[in-house]
């Protein structure tokens, strides 16, 4: 991956306590699955970034790459990534995303 790929998606990340990248934008999420995830953070009432990335092909690669996981969206808390919609919602359902927040 592009070293400036790299840090771009490492300053999105570490910028903010939660980040989201998704497609879309959490105001007109583009797919289900980023609808889901929004859905849930919005639920809990966390204040969250995210990027859209349907803008920018190369960061819709690289970030599958930084985390080694094919799919979007992807939530990371803390600089740590958490995963995608399904990982999203066991944790909501079993109430530890609340804890993690």
């Amino acid at each position: 991956m592009d070293e400036d790929i790299r840090n771009r998606i490492e300053t999105m990340i570490k910028s903010n306590k939660i980040f989201l990248f998704m497609k879309g934008t959490p105001e007109e999420p583009q797919c289900g699955f980023s609808f889901r995830v929004v859905k849930i953070l919005k639920e809990i009432g966390a204040e969250f970034s995210s990027f859209d990335v349907l803008s920018d092909m190369k960061i819709r690669e690289g970030v599958k790459e930084y985390s080694d996981w094919p799919t979007i969206p992807q939530l990371y808390i803390n600089g740590e990534f958490v995963g995608g919609c399904d990982i999203a919602e066991q944790l909501f359902a079993s109430g530890e995303l609340q804890r993690m927040l």
